[in-house]
Formats: structure tokens, C-alpha cells, sequence
């Protein structure tokens, strides 16, 4: 085999390779001066992201062209013509679903920029994350689609495939039924303003934060650093609380079991002063009262409002600290006391030994009762003595 039949195809590798990289360093450069002192700028945002796929896009392509120029054999040449045409398609795919992220991304960084509704945002959050999803599932189906189609065989059998579409769609229909279900609940509840990225929701007596949505599940991210994944369909077809999909604003409750003697007024104006010095009260609304009473104590209900549902749990332990410790140290008695015995009954005094009268003078002493032979043999017997 001649030198120059393999040097050439290696020597077309290289120029192609080479003239690459020196276009991508140029247009780094040219970019990097354009974008100077605006590091978040969308030109220099679209390089970074999409640059590793446009370099395999523009390679694959150009040694598609210069194939011809390779001089390879004819059983050589089909091989390589279509595992270059695979490689330009997969590469193709993969910029087109960066290109559209990056395009979603630059409009949600926009639009977040212009508004200040905390909800709105999410909401849109919610709705970029969701269609970015959906189009990086219709380009990889798309660009499967089309490497299949570069095979003969699989070609030749798409007019029959087509003619039993509708088949072979209500066979796989029927077959992920519960998948579908899922994808399509996924974008109603996206598109319908159910629940939104970053809502504070109640899921199954649960309490958590949406961390994230897909197509087929919602991840709840729990206080105590758990991740709850529930299926789609469950927030489409059950009910469940969403703390924050209005406005994040939250009332928090404190009930407190007092004693009767409690000074409720007194109470109040150190509850009052408490919110007052304490940032995490919103200055919405507040108040305390007696809300209900039983036989040995009064329940005491106090009312404070925070900006999120983080703030009011955090401002509901401290006023119960705070008020604990007031009435522990001001007002011991109006803590509540619980019984365990009646009164304590009074001490009477010990009763005096008894005494035998003593005998009037003159008096003759009473003689011991005549005891017969056979009542002393019994008793002798009844001790064990004869």
C-alpha cells in the first residue's frame, strides 16, 4: 500500500481540525472584545454554551465535505460517508437543544429583571422549565428519527410503519397510559398556575418547598432536608394546600394553657411590645385572646403575621418562648398546676395509753375464776404440752 493512501486521508483530518480550532480562537477573540466588561452578555452567554457542540457541528460537516478529497477506497468510503452523516445529525441535535436553552434562559433572566411579583416569576420559571423539557424531547426524537432513516432497511420499512400508525399508537397509548397521563397532567399543572417552582406546599401532611417539576414527577424539598418525588397526576387529581401561590403572606398561631389568674391584659402588652421590636413581624396584623376555657385552665391564642411561611414558624417559637419565660418570671402563678392529691387533712394528736381505774379503798381484790382439771387439760393440749 502506498505511503501517500494513508497520509492523505490523515493530512485532510488535520487541515480540517486545524482550520477549526483557528476559526473557533478568532471568534473567541472577536467576541471576548465585543463582550469586554459585560461578562453576562448574551453573545459571550451563547459561546460559552454552545461552543463544545458548534465545534463538532462545523467539524462533522467540513470532513463530510472533504471526504471526496481523502482518496479512500470504494469499501471504505460508504462506511465513513455515513458514520460522518450520524455524527453531523447527533451533533446538530445537540446545538439545537442548547441553542433553545439558552434562548429560554435569556427570556426568563429578562423577564425576571423587569418584574417584581415574586409569583410571576415562578409562574414563568415553572412554564421555561417545562417547554425547555418538551424541546429537548421532540429534538432528540427528531434527531433519532433522522439517524434512523439513514439506514436502508429502516427506510424501506416507513411506509408500512406509517400505515399502521394509528395502531401502533393506540397500542403504545394504551400500554404507558400512566405515563401519558403524567406528561399531560405535568402540563396542565405548568400551564394552569397549579403550583409553581419555589411554592410552599402541603402534600400528604407533609410540609415543603417545590424544588422541581418535570414532565413526570414534582420534587418537594422537605424542612428537614428531604426530597419528596410525587407523581404529576396526584396534584391534578387531589386536593393539596399551596401556602404561597397568591401572595406568601402567612398567619402563625401560638396557643398557650394558663392558669385562671392570669393577667391576660398584662400578657397582651408584652406580646404587643415583643412584635414590635422583632423584624420578622410584617406589621400586618396581630392579636391575642382568650379563645376557649375548661375547668383548671384558659387557652390563650395569639396571632402574628410574617412575610413567608419560613418567617412565621421562626416568629410563632420565639413568642412562645418569649411569653414562657414572661409569666414563669413575672407571673409564676398563672402558669398552669396540675392536682395530684385532695387537701391535707389536719394532724390529730396520738391517744393516750388506756389505764385501769384503780381500786376504791377498802375494796377486796377480785379473785381469779376457778379453772376445773379438764379446762386446764385442754389448754395444754391446744399448746402442745400434755
Amino acid at each position: 500500500m502506498p505511503i501517500w493512501t494513508v497520509l492523505r486521508p490523515l493530512l485532510v483530518v488535520a487541515a480540517v481540525a486545524g482550520a477549526v480550532l483557528v476559526v473557533d480562537r478568532l471568534l473567541t477573540l472577536a467576541v471576548g472584545r465585543l463582550s469586554a466588561g459585560r461578562p453576562g452578555a448574551r453573545r459571550w452567554q451563547m459561546l460559552r454554551h454552545c461552543r463544545i457542540p458548534a465545534l463538532v457541528a462545523t467539524l462533522t460537516a467540513l470532513l463530510l465535505g472533504a471526504e471526496p478529497a481523502m482518496g479512500l477506497g470504494g469499501g471504505v468510503r460508504p462506511l465513513l460517508r455515513h458514520g460522518l452523516l450520524l455524527a453531523l445529525l447527533v451533533s446538530a441535535g445537540w446545538l439545537a437543544a442548547r441553542t433553545v436553552s439558552l434562548f429560554i434562559e435569556s427570556a426568563l433572566t429578562r423577564y425576571a429583571a423587569g418584574r417584581r411579583d415574586p409569583g410571576r416569576v415562578r409562574r414563568a420559571r415553572t412554564q421555561a422549565e417545562l417547554v425547555g423539557r418538551i424541546s429537548d424531547v421532540a429534538i432528540a426524537v427528531l434527531t433519532l428519527a433522522a439517524a434512523l432513516m439513514t439506514f436502508p432497511a429502516v427506510r424501506a420499512v416507513g411506509a408500512s410503519l406509517l400505515a399502521s400508525a394509528g395502531l401502533l399508537g393506540l397500542v403504545a397509548g394504551v400500554a404507558a397510559q400512566s405515563s401519558l397521563a403524567n406528561l399531560f397532567a405535568g402540563i396542565q399543572l405548568a400551564f394552569g398556575d397549579m403550583v409553581r417552582i419555589g411554592d410552599v406546599v402541603v402534600v400528604a401532611g407533609e410540609w415543603g418547598t417545590v424544588e422541581e417539576i418535570t414532565l413526570t414527577a414534582v420534587v418537594i424539598a422537605t424542612w428537614d432536608q428531604r426530597r419528596i418525588v410525587m407523581p404529576v397526576s396526584y396534584f391534578a387529581g387531589k386536593p393539596f394546600e399551596n401556602w404561597s401561590r397568591r401572595d406568601p403572606g402567612i398567619t402563625g398561631t401560638v396557643l398557650l394553657h394558663l392558669d385562671h389568674r392570669t393577667p391576660v391584659d398584662e400578657l397582651r402588652a408584652e406580646f404587643e411590645r415583643l412584635l414590635a421590636d422583632d423584624e420578622r413581624w410584617d406589621g400586618t396584623g396581630r392579636a391575642l385572646q382568650v379563645v376557649d376555657t375548661t375547668p383548671s385552665t384558659i387557652v390563650v391564642r395569639a396571632l402574628m403575621t410574617a412575610a413567608d411561611a419560613e418567617q412565621a414558624f421562626e416568629l410563632r417559637c420565639a413568642v412562645r418562648e418569649h411569653l414562657v419565660a414572661y409569666l414563669r418570671d413575672r407571673h409564676p402563678a398563672a402558669l398552669p398546676r396540675v392536682t395530684v392529691g385532695g387537701p391535707a387533712e389536719p394532724v390529730r394528736p396520738a391517744p393516750e395509753p388506756y389505764a385501769e381505774p384503780a381500786a376504791e379503798p377498802g375494796a377486796r381484790a377480785a379473785l381469779p375464776h376457778p379453772v376445773s382439771e379438764e379446762s386446764a387439760g385442754r389448754d395444754r393440749a391446744a399448746r402442745g404440752t400434755r
